[in-house]
């Protein structure tokens, strides 16, 4: 039988239109061990995973074909996913029906040209990442030589620590996404000793340019009134930061001070059209040798999530009435860029023409936070 995740599924403000053809956490991939079955929702999607005995995940839509009753009521033996209504069994990575106990040696079905919806799954970084087509596209293969490159912090050796935060947000995607890159909220949001203060506001001013399906701020030096920023001065080396934005939904973030380094890819994703969920997936080889580092940094990057998760629910009071809202220049320029962008890939695929970037070339922006 399946182990639920708890997921906030009913927030109170408006859904949004999903961006599909592409890969999306949908937990973590430790999660899935021996012949256990895990049910979760992504992108309105009603999920059951699990771990072949091969060590394969796989990732299936929770529902038999037969008679629509979820798959994860039935059994998974390591090989086959065998339905609890009618035993009609499945091969979960590919869908592909192996046997229908009911038919006869008079009946001329075969039981293999039936398949249910089977989604490409793959493991990276820790998690199971789930491809998701465009509904009413067909069977997608997970040996697909279209398929997009599953996603990954980049790491710059072999020897590094790693660790990784979730939180449930009561709201659609957009408004995570937006929320993740908005640059003046620091100050208010995340207030704290080893972070930022408002005394510590001053103005900034960072340079953007166009990369595929997203943007990038150039690499520069972070901001001196960060204190995680400031540890690194121990090296002696000058610090630099880079920070993506890639569609549909994720932040790659790179910091350098000589041959120590930080990375991270923070994703917010749709469970359903009106509620999301942040991961983080942070990897570091600064202060690789400091005990308890990743203790210590655990309990620092959970308090930060937990300080954006409260602010969201508490946005979500007043997003569930639908109100008008407005976006400023310059702190609000990325959230617009990321609605172009959404809105551009959206036009790209009812055209089926090449994606137009709403970004021409490198933008200079100031704010203060």
């Amino acid at each position: 039988m399946a182990t639920n995740l708890t997921t906030i599924t009913t927030a109170q403000g408006p859904g949004t239109t999903l961006l599909y053809n592409d890969w999306y956490p949908a937990l973590r991939s430790e999660l899935l061990q021996g012949t256990k079955l895990t049910t979760i929702m992504l992108m309105d999607i009603p999920l059951v995973l699990g771990r072949r005995a091969d060590g394969r995940i796989f990732a299936m839509r929770d529902s038999c074909p037969h008679r629509g009753i979820p798959l994860s009521c039935g059994w998974f033996d390591g090989k086959g996913l065998t339905c609890k209504y009618h035993g009609w069994a499945f091969e979960p990575a590919s869908g592909q029906c192996l046997e229908i106990p009911s038919l006869t040696s008079k009946d001329t079905l075969d039981p293999t040209r039936i398949y249910a919806t089977a989604f490409p799954c793959e493991e990276r970084d820790g998690y199971a990442w789930v491809y998701v087509p465009e509904p009413g596209s067909g069977r997608v293969r997970t040996d697909d030589a279209s398929l997009p490159p599953v996603p990954e912090a980049p790491k710059f050796g072999p020897r590094f620590r790693s660790e990784h935060l979730t939180a449930d947000l009561p709201c659609n995607v957009d408004h995570g996404i937006i929320g993740l890159m908005d640059p003046a909220h620091g100050p208010f949001v995340h207030q704290a000793w080893w972070w930022r203060q408002q005394a510590s506001i001053h103005e900034k001013e960072k340079h953007f340019e166009p990369i595929e399906q997203g943007f990038r701020m150039a690499s520069h030096t972070p901001s001196a009134n960060s204190a995680p920023y400031k540890l690194l001065g121990v090296y002696g080396e000058p610090i630099t930061t880079t920070i993506d934005f890639v569609l549909p939904n994720r932040r790659y973030e790179t910091i350098r001070a000589g041959d120590k380094w930080f990375s991270s890819l923070t994703t917010v994703t749709p469970t359903v059209s009106n509620a999301c969920r942040i991961d983080v997936y942070a990897a570091w080889n600064v202060f690789y040798r400091v005990p308890f580092v990743t203790a210590i940094a655990r309990f620092f990057g959970k308090r930060f999530v937990e300080q954006d998760q409260v602010t969201m629910i508490q946005q979500a009071e007043g997003l569930k009435y639908n109100p008008t809202l407005m976006l400023i220049d310059d702190a609000d320029r990325p959230a617009k860029w990321y609605f172009a962008l959404k809105q551009a890939r959206l036009e790209a695929a009812a055209t089926g023409q090449p994606m137009r970037h709403p970004m021409t070339g490198p933008v200079t922006l100031r704010w203060r936070s």
